[in-house]
């Protein structure tokens, strides 16, 4: 063969062979979103992102409204005024600033746990609010501005409340208290003063390693779909009330709800996100290393002792049953027996972030992430249930799907929430899924 005419078929062939990958390179449609921007990545519809979005948000209400009666109760005391809870039930509690803001809500209702999830959906929503360049990269700058200028407003509605009756003042007191410690951290670090910053974090709700960032981390997870890697950076950047590694345990929070978003989630990569996601490497700290993952461990090896306790060994006298006898005898008696070794870990504070993580994991684990079993668990544990509730319900609810779901409770916190707390999920998902399909359409992954 001529040496041209080699050239030449050799140009054709590649031509032709380029006109074909263009051809069957599948492209993304408005309507579709690609997982984690490579070809294995699975590729589902508004439909399914939004079942499991309102699934996170509707989850996680019901685990804040479950636990909201009993939310700082001892066990004994849970178990003298509830028995075993399994349920919604009402609240005949006083409202507070960081709890429920009315008296006595249906059940259903909730508190601030369900409050910070809407609070940071709406600002992932606000197109003027959140991204660096316009990419897909969050702005912690801007989330502190915002934090200062909710907090501005309320101040605001305080001043201009109006009447002789104090319901109305102390409504609008309670509204202002519950970003009152959160603002003052907020405030310097808006206006980029490292030093005001530096003291506020430490003296914020009295420099305990609360579980600050992990009111909202599901959230900003569920922003980054089947992208754990890229949703540990992004909450982990706008953490900015948490101190030491409890930084670390938010942003593992929003980095489990992440891959619990794919579209057919795997149990074991939820829980080895704990292992396998470190962007700050907290694995390489000296002489501490990563204490989450030993929180991870320690969870493992409470399920794998309590699951030794035998029939024979099981006093009857001393266990508390639901009405409906959703868990056996045995269940209920390892149960007992893992809230023991949980509680010599308890935290001074119930709502220390290590505390909320350990509880979760053991709870998600104990009952093989079951939706209903775990939140009972957890419930019935006492402490800061509700809000460890709220974070077990958000992984549960992101991995299931609100379709799968208990349709009761589903449908009682979806009316109260819109009814009594003008928290309208199904918008705020719908919203907040097409925001992410958005950028995820706009944006190179």
């Amino acid at each position: 063969m001529h040496i041209s005419t080699f050239i030449l078929l050799l140009f054709f062939i590649t031509a032709c062979s380029n006109s074909l990958e263009t051809e069957e390179k599948p492209s993304v449609k408005p309507d579709k979103i690609t997982a984690d921007g490579n070809q294995n990545s699975p590729v589902y519809s508004k439909e399914v992102l939004y079942n499991k979005i309102l699934g996170m948000l509707v989850g996680s209400a019901i685990g804040d409204a479950m636990g909201a009666p009993t939310e700082m109760w001892s066990r004994e005391n849970i178990k003298i005024n509830y028995g075993f809870v399994d349920r919604l039930d009402t609240m005949v509690r006083e409202p507070s600033a960081e709890g429920t803001w009315e008296y006595n809500l249906p059940a259903g209702g909730t508190t601030d746990d369900t409050r910070w999830k809407k609070l940071i959906m709406e600002f992932l929503i606000d197109s003027d609010n959140g991204f660096l360049d316009n990419s897909r990269t969050l702005d912690d700058q801007k989330f502190a501005e915002f934090i200062v200028s909710k907090y501005k407003k309320d101040i605001q509605s305080l001043k201009n409340t109006d009447g002789f009756s104090p319901e109305p003042f102390e409504v609008n007191a309670r509204k202002m208290a519950w970003l009152q410690e959160w603002a003052m951290v907020a405030r310097p670090f808006a206006d980029k003063d490292l030093n005001g910053y530096s003291y506020a974090l430490n003296k914020f709700y009295g420099g305990e390693m609360t579980c600050a960032g992990m009111l909202y981390a599901p959230a900003i997870g569920a922003f980054f779909p089947s992208q754990p890697q890229l949703a540990y950076s992004e909450t982990y950047k706008l953490c900015l009330f948490d101190i030491g590694y409890a930084r670390d345990i938010s942003a593992l929070t929003g980095a489990m709800v992440a891959e619990a978003l794919r579209e057919n989630p795997s149990k074991n990569a939820i829980l080895n996100v704990t292992r396998d996601i470190d962007p700050q490497q907290y694995f390489k700290s000296r002489l501490v290393g990563r204490s989450a993952f030993r929180n991870y461990q320690t969870a493992k090896s409470i399920v794998y002792e309590v699951n030794q306790l035998e029939k024979n060994q099981i006093d009857l006298s001393q266990l508390t049953f639901p009405e409906n006898q959703h868990f056996d005898t045995l269940k209920i008696a390892r149960m007992q027996k893992a809230f023991e070794l949980l509680d010599q870990r308890n935290q001074d504070m119930p709502f220390h972030a290590s505390e909320i993580f350990l509880v979760n994991l053991t709870a998600i684990m104990f009952c093989d992430f079951d939706f209903e079993a775990s939140l009972a668990f957890v419930i019935n544990f006492g402490r800061d249930n509700d809000t460890t509730a709220a974070v077990t319900g958000a992984i549960l609810g992101a991995f299931y799907g609100v379709d799968h779901l208990t349709e009761k409770m589903v449908k009682q916190v979806i009316t109260v929430n819109k009814e009594k707390l003008g928290i309208d999920m199904e918008k705020l998902a719908n919203d907040f899924t097409m925001k992410i399909m958005k950028q995820q359409d706009g944006a190179t992954l």
